[in-house]
């Protein structure tokens, strides 16, 4: 009967024990919720929507020409003074003065020679070049696939390697009007600024050409948010809520994606960060 009683009495300890852990546990687990329920929503990065510039290019290169080029072969002996090669010079300057006559530049450029061997042009003669770069042509063999957008006026933008760093500016000045059968290409001329005289005729240059130019609404490609196949952003609410929003993009260019259904400008979104948020939190939006 003892022993019984004993035994009622050690499993009746054990209950209570087992009720006041599980007890205690939802007493502290009450506490740190309430606790941390009293954080303040997390500081996010947001962007809001605009409008930008996109377009697609096509990538290609060319050998830079001068805008205009003439030459004149001069005899040594009949040179009054020595030619001063590389001056730039402007229409109507005397660039040679002979014993028989003046050569005039018939328009502003740069002086120089041309190099032909003396065999040819002979030992006692100089070919005296004048070269109009104010404006560069370059020929460009554009695939037939682009045939359908290559028109006059598109943009291009066009690299010297003596100047990584600096763009130059220019438009298609010409389109051919057939394709070559050979190279399955299309030759389009462009005409590319260069009011410092920095590129050099005879110098290969790195070309974009831009078409399908527009405005569209503008994100960056890190508030992103990828699942099965298809895009969503985290929406900044009024009331600083996020909601997930899928999204439809186009065009990526320099970090950023057009948007072609889901959004409308002015609207805040999530840029950075997204991997701590889910639908329905509340964030303290900061704007950089």
């Amino acid at each position: 009967m003892k022993k019984t009683k004993k035994v009622t009495i050690g499993i009746l300890i054990f209950f209570i024990a087992i009720a006041v852990v599980i007890g205690g546990r939802t007493a502290i687990g009450k506490h740190f919720k309430k606790k941390f329920s009293k954080r303040p929503p997390p500081g996010v990065i947001i962007e809001i929507v605009k409008e930008k510039n996109f377009s697609q290019t096509i990538e290609s290169y060319c050998t830079a020409l001068s805008s205009q080029t003439v030459s004149f072969k001069i005899k040594k002996n009949e040179l009054i003074e020595p030619i001063k090669l590389g001056k730039n010079v402007k229409k109507g300057d005397v660039i040679a003065k002979l014993s028989s006559k003046n050569i005039v530049a018939p328009f502003s450029g740069k002086t120089g020679t041309r190099g032909i061997s003396s065999s040819t042009l002979g030992t006692n003669s100089i070919m005296l070049t004048l070269d109009d770069s104010k404006n560069i042509l370059c020929d460009l063999q554009i695939p037939e696939v682009f045939a359908g957008v290559l028109k006059k006026g598109l943009k291009v933008n066009a690299k010297f390697l003596a100047y990584k760093e600096k763009e130059y500016d220019g438009t298609i000045d010409s389109v051919a009007s057939r394709i070559d059968a050979q190279t399955r290409s299309i030759l389009a001329r462009a005409k590319i600024k260069n009011e410092d005289l920095e590129i050099i005729p005879g110098s290969l240059l790195d070309i974009k050409l831009f078409y399908n130019e527009k405005k569209a609404l503008s994100i960056a490609d890190t508030s992103i948010i990828f699942e099965d196949k298809k895009k969503f952003i985290y929406k900044v609410l009024e009331n600083n809520k996020i909601n997930k929003v899928e999204i439809v993009t186009g065009i990526r260019k320099d970090g950023n994606l057009e948007v072609i259904e889901g959004l409308e400008e002015n609207d805040k979104i999530v840029k950075e960060g997204l991997s701590r948020l889910s639908k329905g939190m509340s964030v303290k939006p900061i704007i950089k």
